[in-house]
């Protein structure tokens, strides 16, 4: 333990730049702080602070071993913290947002999942395909998707997601079937939001531009249009997935699909995630993994 020894002590100075200060933040002694510094110093042969009867300061030397030494210090308290949290159960309020569909349809009934494990949490979701502030509006999480926009918060990724182009047989059978991305402009290609589909052509991502007799902001909607052999649509696997499976669908252009992107939970930059928050972040990363 000889190396650990006077690193409390040190870091105590170093931070309040007074041993009287640093004796009192840790409970002992001013003689024996200022022993254990003295000790510090001859071990390590270099001088850390400048001492003079008004001030202390940090030397160059010792402004480079404290960051080493508050690194080692934090991660000790965050292995502490990691075991106390062990014993923890999530209790109290968790605010989620989440957008609709995939908020009904995936995250929804998850949360239902783990708060029948946790009984004593308390949960308010609002699902919304608004980009809530978090921060602002008090949200400990946000469960996004697609590409992230450059932001302060942290993100951690829970699943993936896949953009599909199809169409039903009666369409097909009607109008043909496309092999290339230039043929999209002679379908009746059903729009939401945007007025292009996403693609990787050779290696590169390429926006192609549609037209169609339907333009909605929902997905549902959109796919209902397509089970009824309007016209072909692009949607995330979730919307699709089954039909699909069921041959209700048929996949197009899949040799142009875009590489999966992220389902992403997004929550406030915290060193320290409150146990429920962290738990439920592991929750997710299992249950919608699987």
């Amino acid at each position: 333990m000889t190396s650990w020894e006077g690193v409390n002590e040190f870091v105590a100075v170093a931070e309040t730049e007074s041993f009287t200060q640093a004796a009192r933040k840790l409970g002992v002694s001013i003689a024996q702080v200022s022993r254990q510094v003295s000790a510090l110093e001859s071990r390590l042969a270099t001088k850390l602070f400048y001492r003079t009867t008004r001030r202390v300061s940090v030397t160059e030397a010792g402004q480079i071993y404290y960051q080493h030494c508050r690194q080692v210090l934090d991660a000790l308290e965050d292995a502490e913290r990691s075991l106390t949290d062990l014993q923890q159960v999530p209790k109290g309020k968790l605010r989620i947002t989440a957008p609709v569909t995939y908020g009904e349809t995936a995250i929804a009934p998850r949360i239902n999942d783990f708060v029948l494990r946790y009984p004593e949490l308390e949960v308010e979701m609002k699902l919304t395909n608004q980009m809530l502030d978090l921060v602002a509006e008090g949200f400990d999480l946000a469960i996004r998707l697609g590409k992230l926009e450059d932001s302060s918060m942290m993100a951690k990724r829970l699943a993936s997601r896949s953009l599909n182009v199809c169409a039903a047989p009666g369409y097909l059978s009607a109008h043909g079937t496309p092999h290339s991305l230039s043929e999209l402009d002679q379908h009746n290609c059903l729009q939401g939001n945007l007025d292009y589909w996403r693609f990787q052509d050779r290696g590169k991502p390429r926006n192609v531009r549609i037209n169609g007799t339907i333009k909605c902001d929902s997905g549902r909607a959109l796919l209902d249009a397509a089970l009824k052999g309007i016209g072909i649509v692009q949607l995330p696997d979730y919307y699709v997935q089954q039909a699909l499976d069921d041959g209700e669908l048929i996949p197009l252009l899949t040799h142009y699909r875009e590489d999966d992107d992220g389902i992403w939970a997004v929550y406030p930059h915290n060193r320290h995630l409150s146990p429920k928050v962290r738990m439920l972040l592991d929750f997710l990363a299992e249950s919608l993994g699987q």
